[in-house]
């Protein structure tokens, strides 16, 4: 399931980074500003990206981190659970050998 999601991951991405480059291909091709003011659009609109691309970065890794925390927790109790039930097994073993034989 992880892979589905890296994938999917991966292709809006790629669309994102797809779609600025038609968009800023497009603006150079049609833009009725002068050579300086586009260049100075396009920076513009590049740091934008990068600023964009930082935040995407940010919420990737908090989730990522979130995704680590609950699977940590969800392992804890299941360890707990299996301790619990091998202690109940260990205890019953002990009743049952130590009632009297008849």
């Amino acid at each position: 399931m992880s892979d589905e999601r890296d994938s999917g991951t991966s292709s809006i991405l790629l669309s994102f980074l797809l779609g600025g480059l038609t968009g800023a291909a497009l603006a150079l091709l049609y833009a009725p500003r002068s050579g300086r003011e586009t260049r100075e659009y396009l920076g513009e609109r590049l740091r934008e990206g990068a600023e964009r691309g930082r935040d995407l970065k940010e919420q990737a890794v908090a989730r990522g981190r979130e995704f680590v925390d609950d699977a940590g927790e969800y392992l804890e109790r299941r360890k707990e659970r299996l301790a619990a039930a091998v202690d109940a097994g260990r205890q019953a073993f002990r009743e049952e050998r130590e009632k009297p034989k008849a």
